[in-house]
């Protein structure tokens, strides 16, 4: 296993990641749980590509997102929500799996005594049912997705809350994303911010939202990290 020069000195840092085009490549289980709802209502589907630039902002924006604009009356778009949800609740690791490296990274880090969270968009019990069945082995400290009472990233309010669960403090912080979203929200924080270009969004916007670093491979974290 691959482990940094050093790492050790550095194992009072947290690290905390999005999930989402992050961790996990889960744009197949959104875009079938998505599409079923569609196809509930007779309406035209859309393909992953098209949902990669839907997502990043909860469910609720996702489910707006793919509906036709003349149907996204808020009665509409909950409907629609908690039929996506019945589905995706079940279904919610069919296709969805790990990046490549990404694995190696958290173990590498794990090994190092290094302190490491999730803090996502995704509601809450679908954040934890994800982190549990594909991570099992990676001793996250604490795992958050959208909860109540506390407003969506890029609000900093819940990267604010691991933080002071995790006794970690802004200059020892580092926000993992794959979105401008992600990058906002560690400014928020007055976090460092490492943009992951193999996400859902591109490596241009992560730029015009002003990461501090951006990496093409999940193992460039390491050298980000340990700076």
């Amino acid at each position: 296993m691959y482990l940094c020069p050093v790492m050790a000195q550095f194992s009072n840092k947290l690290v905390v990641f999005d999930l989402d085009g992050t961790l996990l490549d889960t744009i197949g289980d959104l875009s079938e749980a998505c599409n079923y709802m569609l196809r509930l209502r007779g309406l035209g589907e859309h393909t992953c590509e098209e949902y990669r630039a839907m997502v990043g902002n909860g469910i609720l924006r996702l489910v707006e997102r793919a509906l036709p604009e003349n149907l996204r009356t808020a009665e509409y778009v909950a409907a629609a929500r908690c039929d996506f949800l019945a589905y995706y609740i079940d279904h919610i690791d069919r296709y969805s799996h790990p990046y490549e490296g990404i694995r190696e990274v958290l173990h590498t880090l794990q090994d190092a005594g290094w302190t490491m969270a999730v803090a996502s968009n995704k509601f809450d019990a679908g954040t934890k049912k994800l982190i549990a069945n594909i991570f099992s082995d990676i001793d996250f400290k604490v795992v958050y997705g959208n909860r109540e009472g506390f407003p969506l990233k890029p609000d900093a309010a819940l990267l604010e809350l691991i933080m002071k669960e995790c006794d970690a403090a802004p200059d020892t912080t580092f926000m993992v994303g794959d979105s401008g979203v992600d990058i906002q929200t560690a400014k928020a924080a007055g976090v460092c911010s490492v943009g992951c270009s193999w996400g859902f969004r591109s490596r241009e916007e992560l730029e015009e939202c002003g990461a501090d670093y951006i990496v093409d491979r999940p193992l460039e974290l390491l050298e980000i990290v340990r700076r």
